[in-house]
C-alpha cells in the first residue's frame, strides 16, 4: 500500500539523521565536560557523553516532520494524526525530564511526579488504555478512573523499565530497536499505520544509534534517551495495538516489551523483599546476573537481544503476520542455540 512508502521513509531518514548527528553531539558533550564518570556500579572505564538521546529524538522528529510535509499524514484519519503528535510531544517531555536528570540529578520523587504529569496529559489527549483482557472472559471496557491509573502505570513504568536496562553498551538501544521493528510489523498487520509510522522512525533511530552505542560504546543515550524510548514504545502500544478491539491486539504490547517489563518487576519485588527502596540502584538486573554468572559483556547483550527477538517473534506469529510462525520457529532455534552457547561459557 502507498502509506508503507512513508514508513520506509521514516525509518531511513531517522537512521540517517542519527548517524549524522551523533558524532556532533558527542563532540559538543566532550567539549562542555558533560560526561558520565566511571564508578563501582558502572561498566565503563572512561568518561562518556550521556546525550545520545538528543540524536535519537532529532532523528525521529525530523523523520515524522518530513513525512507530514510530504503528505504522508493524508493517508491517516484525523484522530490518528492527533495521536502521532500526542505521542511525539509526550516523548519530548519525557526526554526533557531525563535530560534534566542527566544534568541536575533530580530526586526520584521529582522524576516520577514530572513523568506522571506528562502521562496524565497524554491520557487526556487520547493515549489511553481503554480495555483489559481477562482470560476466558474477553475484553472488559474500563471506567475512566481505572483507565487513567493503568495508562499512567504503563507509560511511566515502561519509560523507567527501558532506563533501568540501560546498564550495558548497546543494551537499551538494541532492545528498543528490536521492539520497535516488531511493533512496526504488528501494527501494519493490524492496519494501524499511524502507530507503525512512529515505530518505523523509532526503529531507524535506535538502530542507527547502535552504530555508536554497541560495545565498546562511544556515547550513551542517557536518561533522556531512555525515557524517550520507553515512553514512545509504550505510547505506540497504546495508540496502535491496545486501541484494536481484539484480545490478541490488547496483549501485544505487553508481550513485545516483556523483557524490560519483567526485569523491572523482578527487581522491584527483590528490593522490597530485602527491605530496600525500589528506587535504590543495585546489581539485581538480568544483565548483572548474567555477567555474574560468567558471561562476557557482549555475550550478555546478545543473549538479551535474542530473548527480546524471541518474545517479539511470538507477537508476530500471534498477530497474523504472513510467515509469522516461521519467524517464531527461527527465533526459537536461535535462542536455543545462544542459550546452549551461554551455558557452555558459564560452565567453563
Amino acid at each position: 500500500m502507498p502509506f508503507q512508502i512513508y514508513h520506509l521513509t521514516a525509518f531511513v531518514v531517522s537512521a540517517l539523521v542519527v548517524l549524522g548527528t551523533t558524532p556532533l553531539v558527542r563532540r559538543i558533550g566532550l567539549k562542555s565536560g558533560r560526561v558520565d564518570l566511571p564508578n563501582a556500579r558502572k561498566m565503563h572505564k572512561a568518561p562518556m557523553v550521556r546525550f545520545g538521546g538528543v540524536s535519537i529524538f532529532l532523528g525521529n522528529l525530523i523523520a515524522l516532520l518530513l513525512v507530514w510535509w510530504s503528505g504522508g499524514f493524508g493517508w491517516l484519519p484525523p484522530d490518528k494524526e492527533y495521536e502521532i503528535w500526542g505521542v511525539t510531544i509526550g516523548g519530548l517531555a519525557f526526554f526533557l525530564i531525563g535530560l534534566a536528570d542527566d544534568i541536575f540529578n533530580l530526586s526520584p520523587f521529582m522524576r516520577l511526579f514530572a513523568q506522571a504529569m506528562v502521562a496524565l496529559a497524554a491520557w487526556q489527549v487520547g493515549v489511553q488504555i481503554d480495555f483489559i483482557s481477562i482470560p476466558f472472559v474477553g475484553l472488559i471496557s474500563l471506567p475512566p478512573s481505572i483507565s487513567l491509573v493503568l495508562t499512567l502505570l504503563w507509560l511511566v513504568g515502561m519509560a523507567n523499565a527501558i532506563n533501568w536496562i540501560d546498564g550495558l553498551d548497546g543494551l537499551a538501544s538494541g532492545v528498543s530497536g528490536i521492539a520497535a521493528v516488531v511493533m512496526l510489523m504488528v501494527s501494519l498487520s493490524m492496519d494501524q499505520p499511524a502507530a507503525a509510522l512512529i515505530a518505523a522512525a523509532l526503529a531507524g533511530g535506535t538502530l542507527g544509534f547502535l552504530r555508536y552505542n554497541f560495545n565498546p560504546a562511544q556515547i550513551f543515550m542517557g536518561d533522556g534517551g531512555a525515557y524517550y524510548l520507553g515512553f514512545t514504545l509504550a505510547g505506540v502500544g497504546v495508540v496502535g495495538l491496545v486501541k484494536s478491539v481484539t484480545t490478541v491486539a490488547v496483549l501485544m504490547p505487553y508481550l513485545i516489551l516483556a523483557v524490560p517489563l519483567l526485569d523491572m518487576s523482578a527487581v522491584i519485588v527483590d528490593r522490597l523483599r530485602n527491605g530496600k527502596s525500589p528506587f535504590n540502584a543495585d546489581n539485581r538486573h538480568l544483565h548483572h546476573r548474567l555477567l555474574n554468572a560468567g558471561l562476557s559483556h557482549r555475550s550478555t547483550v546478545l543473549f538479551i537481544y535474542c530473548l527480546t527477538l524471541w518474545v517479539g517473534s511470538l507477537a508476530v506469529a500471534f498477530s497474523g503476520v504472513p510467515s509469522g510462525y516461521a519467524y517464531a520457529a527461527g527465533a526459537t532455534v536461535l535462542l536455543t542455540y545462544i542459550s546452549w552457547q551461554a551455558r557452555k561459557k558459564v560452565r567453563s
